[in-house]
This record gives C-alpha cells, sequence and structure tokens, in this order.
C-alpha cells in the first residue's frame, strides 16, 4: 500500500472508492451507505489518509473517498469555504483560517490523530554532516542567511556550495519548522527549491550531493536507503528522530502533533460520520503502520470524546508554540 503512494501524490486528487462500519465504528457492514466524502490538505498526513481510505474499501465499497494533497495552507482553503468535509493538517489551523471559517459559517472538530517529527535530511554521500544544533538550523535557513557553503558553517567542514530543499508556503510542515527553529512563522530564506510534494524533495536530496531539506518523519523512513538523517541537539544533546524519540519528546524541537479537521455539517451525514468514525477507531495501527508514532491510548480516548461531543474550535488558539508541546493538557483542558 505504502509504495503505491509515490504515484498517488502526483494526482491532484486520488479517487478511492470506499466502504465502512456503521456510524458507531462497530465494523457491521451497512449495505445502504453511500456516497462522497471529500478531504484535501497536507502531504504529511496524507499516507495515513490513504492507508484509511484502503482499508475503508475493504469494509464498504459504495461510499468514495477523496484524498488531495494540495498541502496544509492549500486545504484549509478550501475546508474554510466548506468545499470540503475534511481536511489533513501538519499544523494547527492558524488564526486567520479560523477567521475565514467563521466568515463562512464552518464549524469544526480538531482530531489529533499522531505524532510526526520534522527530519533534517541529507545525501547518504554527505559524511560530514552528522549533528545540526537548533541555532546552526537557524543559521542555515533564516531570512538572508549568509551560509552558501557548508564551510561557512563550520570551518573544517568543504567549501562546497550547499543546496536546500523544503515544501513551500502552502505546507503545514513549512509553517512549522520555520515557527520551532526562527521563532516566526513563515521566515525562511528564499534560495531554496521548494515543493509541497514530500516525494519531490525526496527525490532531490537523494540526487543531490550537497542537498539538505527537511520533511515529516515517514518519507524519511521510506526512503532511508537512500537518505541520510541528521541528529539534532535541542540543548539536550543531538537526538535522531525515531518512533521512541517522536513519542517521548526528547526529539525536541521537532516532534509535533498531526491533525484531522472535520466540518460538523458534513459530519452529520451517514457517510461522513461513518467514515470518521472508522479513522478513530484505526488510526493508531494505520499511522504506525506508514511511520508515524501513535498517541496513547488515553489521548485517543479524549479524542474520541472531542468528537462525540462535537467540541468545536481549536485547542491552539491563541497560544504560543511553547504553550501547545503537551497535548495530553491541551486535550484534558478541554474536559474540565
Amino acid at each position: 500500500m505504502w509504495k503505491n503512494i509515490y504515484l498517488g501524490l502526483f494526482a491532484t486528487l486520488l479517487f478511492v472508492a470506499v466502504g465502512c462500519s456503521g456510524p458507531t465504528g462497530t465494523g457491521e457492514r451497512d449495505s445502504d451507505l453511500q456516497g462522497v466524502v471529500e478531504g484535501d490538505g497536507s502531504s504529511t498526513v496524507y499516507p495515513i489518509s490513504e492507508a484509511v481510505a484502503e482499508d475503508f474499501l475493504a469494509v464498504e465499497p459504495s461510499v468514495r473517498v477523496t484524498v488531495g494533497v494540495s498541502g496544509t495552507g492549500g486545504g484549509f482553503k478550501k475546508f474554510t469555504i466548506g468545499e470540503t468535509d475534511y481536511t489533513n493538517a501538519s499544523r494547527p489551523i492558524a488564526a486567520s483560517e479560523i477567521e475565514a471559517a467563521a466568515a463562512n459559517g464552518v464549524e469544526y472538530v480538531e482530531l489529533p490523530i499522531a505524532y510526526d517529527g520534522l527530519s533534517i535530511v541529507v545525501n547518504p554521500q554527505n559524511d560530514f554532516v552528522n549533528t545540526l544544533t537548533v541555532a546552526e538550523l537557524k543559521q542555515l535557513w533564516e531570512p538572508d542567511s549568509s551560509i552558501i557553503q557548508w564551510s561557512d558553517l563550520r570551518t573544517d567542514w568543504p567549501s562546497r556550495k550547499i543546496h536546500f530543499y523544503g515544501p513551500g508556503p502552502d505546507s503545514g510542515t513549512f509553517d512549522y519548522f520555520t515557527e520551532a527553529i526562527m521563532g516566526s512563522s513563515g521566515a525562511i530564506r528564499t534560495d531554496y527549491s521548494a515543493s509541497e510534494n514530500d516525494n519531490v524533495l525526496v527525490q532531490g536530496i537523494s540526487g543531490d550531493r550537497d542537498g539538505i531539506g527537511f520533511f515529516g518523519f515517514a518519507y524519511y523512513a521510506e526512503n532511508m536507503d537512500t537518505l541520510k538523517v541528521v541528529a539534532v541537539d535541542g540543548d539536550n544533546g543531538p537526538i535522531i528522530p525515531s518512533v521512541k524519540s517522536i513519542g517521548d519528546g526528547t526529539y525536541s524541537p521537532l516532534s509535533r502533533p498531526i491533525f484531522v479537521y472535520v466540518n460538523i455539517a458534513s459530519g452529520k451525514r451517514p457517510e461522513v460520520a461513518a467514515y470518521v468514525n472508522f479513522l478513530l477507531d484505526n488510526v493508531k495501527s494505520l499511522a504506525e503502520e506508514v511511520g508515524y508514532v501513535g498517541l496513547p491510548a488515553t489521548l485517543y480516548e479524549l479524542i474520541r470524546q472531542r468528537y462525540d461531543r462535537k467540541i468545536t474550535g481549536s485547542l491552539y488558539a491563541g497560544k504560543t508554540h511553547e504553550e501547545t508541546l503537551d497535548l495530553a493538557e491541551l486535550l484534558k483542558l478541554t474536559e474540565e
């Protein structure tokens, strides 16, 4: 299944005929269920949605699900005008997007579904970049950076020009990286090869001896034979992203939750309700299957309660990056 993702990402939309368990998530087949569930959004979250849709197909083939990959920002543009039933996001909804949804009467439930760790990668032929500090990442990627050659960063590194690869501005990964590393969303050097398609970035770096870039952990995990991951030192020593370090938060500051947002009005349709319940029932195992880190069972329980009670809005609105690092605490606050 995961091997088919590369081809799917080059399409504007992937149409998958899918079925569902009943709206209660019991696994019982509802032969009368039919319709279309429309979604779009993050290429980082795409592998999980593609996996959910594929397994959904085996249960009930009378519902069609679309999984778009126009990036987190592109997905929110459609979602906040009511064009899609759900959207995938690799960052929380932004203030401007919250305002757009309110202006268009779109209410939504925010569902954190897994953890991801933004991975810094270089070409396997690179035998000198093994560790970078957060300060060095900032030097490399900040606007008007003076770092052009490797030797500009560390004098004992080669005097060869660095080639930068990264997500474009419609990507939630772009937003998260710039906020976590630069302290300001969108602050980044402009002389880099940008794409919202993570597979394009994988291809670029794997074929470029002096390439460096960043994207979600699943894309590194799927391509570790053609990429080299760099340990990040966030003041607690160099840490390589892994299921363990992402899950326990030691891979800091580049560990983050990823999301699905569901339109409340759409969720009243039985095919959408069934799809979301199927997602919540199966997302932990499917997220782990495609290279992400599942949440603890206690958090999935709180997230399901959030959906069942239709608690609208965002856990992250108006909070700083540091205030949103503890997902368990944020979810518990909504239950009080």
